[in-house]
């Protein structure tokens, strides 16, 4: 079995590090695993953690990241792979891998003839709209029916959820695109598929993942990943597909309505007032059964969580739309470390 580098880019992680570092280090890969942290600019203990793990472990490397950047900090632990290390894992500081994990995507890896693998994200919440959240990310009505959100078979794939990767074909490609802090995978991916690899989707490899916990927290993730998703597109306009365009379409469309229904009722028109009154109705009719087919899903969820999970999907839904149609402000870019 090749030799294997585990990297990592953390900030603010402080309630999750230990956990993931831990969940990393007792995998039963025949070869201890070398372990590189990117720990950027963070407002709680992250960094001493860190520093700690590696004290005490001798098989963490901690470098800086101090913009923040995910791209450029996995870059910097494909550059800080030990020599011989032939074999880049991505894994995320809200994330748990079980124990085989890592051995199993490599056996994967090198069973498909792949460069790169993945499996399933497996999202888990503790209290009730962090659990409405991990089930609204599981389900189509989510965040739509790619497969590593949803499960399917074992086969070929267009983007890969973390990756383990063949070292060789990332150092072949460039590494990570620095212009993407977001959306940084599926760009990679791309470029991956472009240059002749093959991707691999491995419904048996989970990796536990913990969302945010709050609705606003939700909506400010999900607001600056449309507007990255923007950014993918205006770079890449073939890649844009009915899963993209349908949350700011939906946005447009209640928002024309609502006015619409507003005119109509202070004009008193009753059939313009209905007429922009359907595609709300409509909208939340179809959001109240996809919650429904969801929650009873097993394992059922219980009820705090069930009723949380309507204006759950809502949130996702219009703040992704609405960072979508928004696009990438300085704000953000300066935010999120570009």
């Amino acid at each position: 079995m090749p030799l294997v580098t585990v990297v990592a880019v953390v900030r603010d992680e402080e309630p999750y590090l230990e956990a993931m570092v831990r969940s990393i280090l007792e995998q039963d890969y025949p070869h201890p695993l070398h372990m590189v942290l990117a720990v950027g600019p963070s407002r709680d203990r992250t960094h001493e953690i860190a520093d700690k793990l590696a004290a005490e472990t001798g098989r963490v490397t901690v470098v800086d990241n101090p913009t923040g950047s995910k791209p450029l900090g996995l870059n910097a632990g494909l550059e800080r792979m030990p020599e011989g290390h032939s074999i880049f894992v991505r894994v995320d500081g809200h994330t748990v891998a079980e124990p085989t994990y890592v051995r199993r995507a490599v056996e994967a890896l090198q069973v498909a003839g792949a460069d790169g693998v993945g499996g399933r994200m497996m999202p888990v919440g503790d209290v009730p709209v962090q659990k409405a959240v991990a089930r609204a990310m599981s389900h189509p009505a989510g965040l739509g029916s790619a497969s590593f959100h949803t499960g399917g078979s074992a086969g070929p794939a267009e983007t890969v959820y973390l990756g383990t990767f063949r070292r060789e074909a990332l150092e072949r490609v460039g590494g990570y695109s620095p212009v993407y802090v977001r959306a940084q995978d599926w760009e990679l991916c791309l470029r991956l598929r472009n240059s002749g690899s093959l991707l691999w989707f491995d419904p048996s490899l989970v990796v536990e993942y913990k969302p945010r916990r709050t609705l606003g927290a939700v909506a400010t993730q999900f607001w600056r990943t449309g507007m990255w998703r923007r950014e993918v597109v205006r770079r890449n306009p073939g890649t844009a597909n009915l899963r993209y365009l349908a949350p700011p379409t939906a946005v447009v469309i209640l928002s024309v309505s609502v006015l619409l229904a507003v005119v109509g009722l202070v004009a008193g028109w009753v059939p313009v007032t209905l007429l922009g009154l359907t595609p709300p109705a409509t909208y939340l009719l179809g959001v109240l059964a996809a919650s429904a087919h969801a929650a009873t899903r097993r394992p059922r969820l219980d009820l705090p969580s069930a009723l949380a999970l309507p204006a759950t999907l809502m949130t996702m839904h219009m703040a992704w739309g609405a960072g979508f149609l928004r696009g990438l402000t300085e704000r953000v870019r300066v935010d999120d470390g570009l």
